[in-house]
């Protein structure tokens, strides 16, 4: 009996803290430091959590053990979250780069269906985002903290139609209804001048 209360007790504090978060272990290293007495090892650990709703994070932590390097990174995580606004819940509103240091990535929008298609640290980032059909490609260094950087600057530059009209001072129906013009005229334009 009294092992369930402490089970729901731990389950409320949880509830509390954190209701719905994910997190992915993306890099773990270990780190040594030379003292006088020889080396003392320790475990750097890279994190990145997410609400699988459009809110994501990365966090880094160093300690003596794993497990505790862990906690410090989610904690960081979950310090320095971002809300990236999603097309449909599944996809990006644009295609978009993102840049740090050495790092380079590129993600596209993709129909339904397509899947994540990234490779290791930056698939985390977008399955704690919430993202399902991306196409993403990283140029440049295959570090994974520059990865995840620049994963995270590009997300940053992220604006949905509701954002540009805000910022425009227009509605979004007016934003929508000048991108899919241009897309129109621009098919309509080559079956002219073929006619």
């Amino acid at each position: 009996m009294a092992r369930d209360d402490n089970r729901g007790g731990g389950r409320r504090n949880q509830r509390d803290e954190t209701p719905e978060f994910a997190d992915r272990l993306v890099a773990i290293n270990r780190v040594s430091k030379t003292v006088k007495g020889g080396k003392r090892f320790g475990f750097a650990a890279l994190v990145v959590v997410g609400d699988q709703k459009g809110r994501v994070g990365f966090g880094k932590g160093k300690a003596k053990e794993v497990p505790e390097a862990i906690r410090k990174a989610t904690e960081q995580a979950k310090r320095q979250m971002i809300r990236v606004p999603l097309r449909e819940g599944r996809t990006l509103h644009h295609d978009m780069e993102g840049r740090h240091g050495a790092g380079k990535v590129i993600m596209r929008t993709a129909p339904q269906g397509t899947g994540i298609i990234a490779g290791g640290p930056m698939r985390a980032v977008f399955e704690m985002l919430g993202i399902q059909d991306v196409v993403a490609k990283s140029n440049g260094s295959q570090n994974p903290y520059n990865m995840i950087r620049a994963t995270i600057d590009g997300l940053r530059k992220e604006s949905s139609p509701r954002m540009v009209a805000q910022r425009r001072g227009k509605k979004v129906a007016d934003i929508l209804a000048k991108e899919d013009a241009p897309k129109v005229s621009g098919e309509q334009a080559p079956a002219v001048q073929e006619g």
